[in-house]
């Protein structure tokens, strides 16, 4: 699965698109098995219409989540170490294609 990059302020439709670019539907199964649930917290644009009918048109199964329940999601323990892996010893980037291949190296 290739790494998405967000430009700008994300919309439900470019929430869909996104996942549809990462395959989503055939990575998912390829990666998980048959029965993979997907996680996603309570963002807007994951409760949105749009998305909940891209998942149902998918028989894509979603975990629920509580509200306000980061401790729960393993992705924010991920960004965080992804984080201090990226930028250790001070390290800046002056583009995002430089960002983005630190972050698909690390």
């Amino acid at each position: 699965m290739e790494l998405q990059v967000v430009q700008g302020r994300q919309t439900a439709a470019g929430y869909v698109e996104m996942l549809q670019r990462a395959s989503l539907m055939t990575e998912g199964p390829r990666l998980c098995g048959n029965d993979w649930v997907f996680q996603q917290d309570n963002a807007p644009i994951h409760n949105a219409r749009l998305t909940k009918t891209f998942f149902q048109e998918n028989n894509i199964t979603l975990l629920d989540n509580p509200a306000c329940s980061p401790d729960l999601n393993p992705i924010e323990n991920i960004w965080g170490w992804m984080a201090r892996e990226v930028y250790k010893n001070g390290l800046q980037f002056q583009t995002v294609d430089a960002l983005r291949e630190a972050i698909s190296t690390t």
